[in-house]
């Protein structure tokens, strides 16, 4: 178990801009559901929709993709204003919260190439500051096993079907979500209590 309390900030990140205009984030990190909850807590995110990326738009549904048969992943798009939260601090409640960066192909109760630990760069910026936040990761030893998480670029993201977006929180008893999304959405509220949307009740 890690040691969120001593996670450390990534020391590559960019500087709040001073006229901000909205940025995008695509992380994988298992099922969308899950991460889609952890990222709409968060002050400065602004819009959190889950989705396909990393194939064609033809496969870019929920049946295709589960079926393993593509080169999907299920991820989620992060719109967030980079004055109040940096691509860098969205890395950190990934990595710290979102899922197990260690596990290959999985997360949880899922398996398959689809659940794939990523992050698809929009630019050789977002690329340089994910590539550095990794090694410096693994140089701290904050896990005890090697971080799997593809650099992968951004091609195109295809927004889910509409039953998907806001799973979570529409289901809260459901029993995956019960289980695999509320405990991570609690853990954010107690180590991120500073980083919470004020409607993040």
């Amino acid at each position: 178990m890690i040691d969120i309390e001593s996670f450390p900030d990534p020391d590559l990140d960019t500087p709040a801009p001073a006229s901000p205009a909205e940025q995008t984030a695509v992380l994988a990190g298992g099922c969308f559901w899950c991460t889609e909850a952890v990222f709409k807590a968060l002050d400065g995110v602004t819009q959190v929709t889950s989705g396909y990326t990393g194939d064609s738009a033809e496969t870019a549904d929920y049946r295709t993709v589960c079926s393993g048969g593509t080169d999907h992943a299920e991820a989620i798009e992060v719109r967030f204003d980079p004055a109040r939260i940096s691509f860098g601090q969205l890395l950190k409640i990934f990595f710290s919260i979102a899922h197990d960066p260690t596990q290959l192909d999985r997360q949880g109760p899922d398996t398959g190439r689809q659940y794939r630990s990523a992050i698809f760069y929009a630019d050789e910026e977002q690329r340089r500051i994910a590539e550095a936040y990794i090694e410096q990761l693994e140089t701290s030893g904050v896990f005890d096993a090697p971080i799997v998480t593809t650099l992968e670029p951004l091609e195109a993201f295809y927004g889910a079907e509409a039953e998907h977006q806001d799973y979570a929180a529409r289901n809260p008893w459901q029993p995956y979500v019960a289980y695999n999304a509320t405990p991570k959405v609690k853990k954010l509220r107690r180590h991120y209590a500073d980083r919470l949307a004020k409607d993040g009740e």
